[in-house]
């Protein structure tokens, strides 16, 4: 697979990376963990050099650090590792607040150090902003631990742009996370042009609209108590209604050029930028040798320009319940 520069830093990755949160929570059951780690390997065979994970998707425990980890051991030297600190949990390992006090970045490090079974992470994001803690503190405490050659590079998830202006003043930020896609186009006025003028590279999660924009599509009440979707509006009554006929014509469009409406999906998000790495996440194997054609799909200015006419404004209802939205700062 094609491979890109994540910015101006030195960080390159494949094109098209793996989300793995869905493996260990969010979207009902994953599969069991010889079989997730079956699943994350076949991605590095086929070409697949970027992997997301995080502290919080284990649930506090660190399981789908572990996962990775396992997986990709006997390819380390070959892959990038991105994981993320910031939240403190309950006894269940339920989060329970955020934390990214220096101290606490530097425990969490340890221990997903020692879950993902590596002597260095390549990229550590803060995975949300703390309003208790200054920007400026966090990007030192990730200094620090880049100077002693523990992290390679500093990453922010959905921060906004004066967090972005200071930490990167403190420790140059390297990447940004945050939810972007056809669905999902907040980050377009604001956000993507800090990351350009300042030379950090894009990743969006989610690029696929958390599985709206695939085949897959059922109404909220179809799915599990424990699956994201469940709850999320996009999923139900006049919401679900109004995205499923914006699928509909993307299917269409993506069924005329001869691909599919996910490789459509990511293909669009690719030609937003040469800096831009979305990281699809699935447990299917065939879903990831979907996701990685969409790498060799060229969208002309003309099927830009429809898809913007398909979906103008992204998806109908939020992504997120209210209260538990990211406030860009």
């Amino acid at each position: 697979m094609q491979t890109r520069a994540l910015g101006t830093h030195g960080l390159e990755a494949s094109a098209i990376g793996l989300g793995t949160m869905g493996f260990t929570m969010a979207y009902g059951p994953g599969p069991d963990r010889a079989e997730a780690v079956r699943t994350i390997a076949k991605a590095h065979e086929l070409g697949v050099t970027f992997f997301d994970t995080a502290e919080l998707y284990g649930l506090g425990r660190h399981l789908n650090e572990q996962i990775v980890g396992e997986a990709l051991a006997p390819y380390r030297k070959d892959v990038v590792i991105a994981t993320k600190f910031g939240f403190r949990f309950g006894p269940d390992g339920r989060p329970s607040g955020l934390d990214s006090r220096p101290q606490h970045i530097r425990d969490v490090v340890e221990d997903s150090l020692r879950a993902l079974g590596t002597d260095v992470i390549d990229v550590l994001y803060q995975h949300r902003v703390d309003p208790d803690v200054p920007i400026e503190d966090v990007a030192g405490a990730v200094r620090g631990l880049i100077d002693e050659g523990k992290v390679r590079f500093f990453g922010l998830s959905e921060a906004g742009p004066e967090t972005i202006r200071k930490a990167h003043a403190v420790q140059p930020v390297s990447v940004l996370q945050t939810e972007y896609s056809i669905f999902e186009r907040q980050v377009e006025d604001a956000v993507l042009p800090v990351v350009e003028e300042l030379g950090i590279g894009f990743v969006p999660y989610s690029p696929l609209g958390r599985g709206f924009l695939t085949s897959d599509v059922r109404p909220a009440e179809e799915y599990s108590e424990d699956d994201f979707r469940r709850h999320n509006a996009r999923w139900q009554g006049e919401h679900y209604a109004a995205n499923r006929r914006i699928v509909d014509e993307l299917h269409a469009f993506a069924a005329q050029k001869g691909i599919t409406t996910p490789q459509l999906a990511l293909a669009w998000l690719l030609a937003q930028g040469d800096e831009v790495v979305p990281i699809p996440g699935t447990r299917s194997v065939d879903r990831i040798r979907e996701n990685i054609g969409a790498a060799d799909v060229r969208l002309s200015p003309q099927d830009l320009a429809r898809i913007q006419e398909i979906v103008p404004d992204g998806a109908s209802g939020s992504r997120y319940p209210e209260a538990s939205t990211p406030v860009w700062v």
